[in-house]
């Protein structure tokens, strides 16, 4: 784990780091945000998986979730979207498979199966090489994300509940067996049997009776994607209620899938992981 850069704000540190990951098999880079309270005693952690196209500088430049982690003394950490470097197989020609579309499942099909697996790098390599190397509370940790990324953070927690103390979202895909984006995605990195693909849905996982205590989300209606049924918010708040999965789902008006939105509720989101994770 080699530090890269270190940049002072809001009286603590945002730090990017990158290390050879041995479940992707290759060099992965990522960025932590550390308030000044890990000076003198170890913070709870919250994850934030990004969307499409991302790397691990969008969030930490666009939706200002760092002064309220200060404010909070909690720590962030913003991984990479997939593996990435020569040898990681890639289609250029689309954004929406390959490098910077890790979906945040492990693959099993073909060329993608010795890279993409991303699932176990967010699950469980990155928090143990982290609170193994950093002031981190062990195993008090949250997790958040946005469309792919909302996506992964949702069945991240689902599939853990004994990992994550919360859960939220902005704009997941909720039910990607059930639009272009995941079904193009799962076909590729975890083959035709469509049996396979429901461990990685956060539809199909609460009901199959996967649950955490509560789950927010908050969905813009003038998102484009949400207008495309790529994200599928309705389909996820039937099968909660349905489920009895505690769901507060907050239908935005006119607002979109940038960080715009993000920015303009990341500030409630921070104080509920803090919350959850009983920061005083």
């Amino acid at each position: 784990m080699k530090l890269i850069e270190s940049i002072k704000e809001f009286s603590g540190y945002l730090n990017r780091y990158e290390h050879e990951s041995e479940v992707c098999n290759c060099l992965m880079t990522f960025s932590v945000f550390l308030p000044k309270e890990t000076e003198r005693e170890k913070v709870s952690t919250l994850y934030w998986l990004s969307g499409l196209t991302c790397t691990d500088d969008n969030v930490r430049t666009k939706a200002g979730m760092q002064r309220y982690a200060a404010e909070h003394s909690i720590a962030l950490v913003f991984p990479d979207t997939s593996p990435r470097g020569e040898g990681v197989p890639d289609l250029p020609e689309r954004y929406d498979l390959g490098q910077g579309a890790g979906f945040y499942v492990n693959a099993t099909e073909g060329e993608w199966a010795k890279h993409y697996q991303m699932y176990d790098y967010v699950v469980n390599e990155l928090p143990t090489l982290l609170e193994d190397c950093l002031p981190l509370k062990l195993g008090v940790r949250s997790i958040s994300g946005h469309s792919m990324g909302g996506h992964g953070a949702l069945i991240c927690a689902l599939k853990n509940p004994q990992k994550y103390s919360s859960v939220s979202a902005f704009a997941p895909i909720c039910n990607p067996i059930e639009c272009g984006w995941g079904q193009g995605c799962f076909g590729a990195y975890l083959g035709n049997d469509k049996s396979d693909w429901r461990q990685y849905d956060a539809t199909e996982l609460v009901k199959a009776g996967n649950k955490m205590p509560h789950i927010l989300i908050d969905q813009g209606i003038g998102d484009d994607f949400y207008d495309e049924k790529q994200l599928l918010p309705e389909n996820f708040s039937q099968v909660c209620a349905e489920s009895s999965q505690a769901l507060e789902l907050r239908m935005q008006d006119d607002y979109d899938h940038s960080y715009h939105f993000i920015s303009t509720f990341i500030g409630e989101h921070v104080a509920y992981h803090a919350k959850a994770m009983k920061v005083e």
